[in-house]
Parts: structure tokens; C-alpha cells; sequence
């Protein structure tokens, strides 16, 4: 996310957050992320105690176990080097989410240094790193999603400067382009049929423009758009930003 309190970037070594959905889910994009990092010449340290970044006891109103998870992180994720996450969501709670809850808090001024060193991929490639393109060749129509968490950030915006740059790769618009598509975290949870009906009018409006493949920061929204995409019986195929760098690197050289 893009902070104007932001603390100045003073070389190229970061630590990685690699998010629970990456745990769980999504360990491809955590390696696509180290790979897209270190073509850029960056050095990627991976701290071995992180957990989770507090957002969803935080969504949950459990704001004290919340608190629990977010010193563990300041304390892991402990230094000055940039924090670089695959994820607008969890960018957007160590930035502006943890501040809230810690406002009345001793531990603030810790937790705010953080945020400041916390940045979204795209973000820090795109404004941290002053890339403007992104060498390789991805072949195919993209469908990008702005997830709502970088929403008031520049996050959106970097992620597309790399994509419209990469060799083959054609980004389309799409109706309702800036709606939300209905994942919310725990909002999916407590009012699944509201979070469903969200999700299946983006689905119909990224299926009219005929896209190869849906693109997003957030593996969240991609999770919550592939299963329902998948319930219908009318899979389609979805790649995190990272995911598409990495495979455009591996396309370098061919025309």
C-alpha cells in the first residue's frame, strides 16, 4: 500500500510475508512471489515464526485476539528491512486495519513502524522499486480484479503498469469493474447468500469480456471466484499477479 508516512526504502532486502492463504492454499504464489522478487535483484528473507497477520479475528470483532496476532507479527517481522506481502488484504490490515485497534494501545508506536514498512507486490515492485515493465512474454486476455482492500492505494495501478507491459498479455475492462466480489472474509461466512449472489455478477461481467484468465492481487477473491465459478460447473482459470510474472519470465526469448 502506498503510505506518504512511508519509511524511505534503503536497499534491496526485504522480509516476506507470505500470508495464510499461501499456507494453506496458495504455496505457488508464495514461490512465484520469491522468484518475481529476486529477478528484480531483491534479496527475500523468510522469517520462520510468522503466523497470520491478525485481519481475521480482527473482520471477526475479536479485536483482543486480534491484538495476540499482531505483536507475534511485530515481533517476527522485526528490523527496518521492507515487509512485502502477496496480498492487498493483509498489506491493508498491518498499514491502517492494526491502528485501529491499537490506538488506545502502549504497543502503537511499534505496530504503526510496521505498517509503514509493509507493502503490497505491486506496490513495492511498481513504486518502492520504480519498475515500470516487466520483461518475458505471457500469451492470453487477462481479467483483472481490483480487490477492494487496495482500494484508496496505488496498488491496483502498479499491478496493471506490469501487466499492460508484458509481451502477449491484453488486459480487458470489464462491467462493474470496481465492485466487490463478494468475499469479504467472515462476510461470506455470516451472509452467504448475499456474498454468492456478489460473486456471480462478477463472474457475469468478467465472462462478457471473454478473458483467457482472471488476474488479482488478493488470493481471497480469486478462492472465492474460482469456487463459485467451479459450483456452476463453469470453472474458470485464475492466476495470481505474482503467478503472472514468474510464468512471463519463463517465456523469455520466444516471440
Amino acid at each position: 500500500m502506498l503510505n506518504s508516512a512511508r519509511i524511505p526504502l534503503t536497499g534491496r532486502r526485504i522480509q516476506l510475508m507470505a500470508t495464510c492463504l499461501c499456507d494453506a492454499f496458495y504455496d505457488d504464489v508464495a514461490a512465484a512471489t520469491v522468484q518475481a522478487l529476486e529477478h528484480a535483484g531483491v534479496e527475500v528473507v523468510f522469517p520462520e515464526g510468522q503466523t497470520c497477520c491478525g485481519q481475521p479475528a480482527f473482520n471477526g470483532g475479536d479485536w483482543p485476539a486480534s491484538r495476540k496476532v499482531v505483536r507475534h507479527t511485530v515481533q517476527t517481522f522485526a528490523g527496518t528491512d521492507p515487509v512485502v506481502v502477496p496480498s492487498g488484504s493483509c498489506a491493508a490490515m498491518l498499514a491502517h486495519g492494526a491502528l485501529l485497534e491499537f490506538e488506545k494501545e502502549a504497543d502503537l508506536p511499534a505496530v504503526e513502524a510496521l505498517g509503514r514498512r509493509t507493502w503490497e507486490l505491486a506496490d513495492y515492485l511498481v513504486h518502492g522499486l520504480g519498475l515500470k515493465t516487466w520483461p518475458g512474454r505471457f500469451d492470453g486476455t487477462i481479467a483483472f480484479h481490483r480487490a477492494c482492500h487496495t482500494r484508496g492505494t496505488k496498488s491496483a495501478e502498479a499491478a496493471l503498469t506490469l501487466l499492460q507491459s508484458i509481451a502477449g498479455a491484453k488486459v480487458v475492462e470489464f462491467g462493474e469493474a470496481e465492485q466487490c466480489c463478494g468475499f469479504g472474509g467472515t462476510f461470506a461466512v455470516s451472509f452467504p447468500n448475499i456474498s454468492t449472489a456478489m460473486g456471480n455478477l462478477k463472474l457475469d461481467h468478467m465472462r462478457a469480456a471473454q478473458p483467457d484468465v482472471v488476474v488479482s492481487s488478493d488470493m481471497s477473491c480469486l478462492m472465492h471466484l474460482s469456487g463459485l465459478a467451479a459450483r456452476e460447473g463453469k470453472p474458470v482459470k485464475s492466476l495470481h499477479l505474482a503467478q503472472v510474472l514468474r510464468d512471463a519470465l519463463s517465456n523469455r526469448g520466444k516471440p
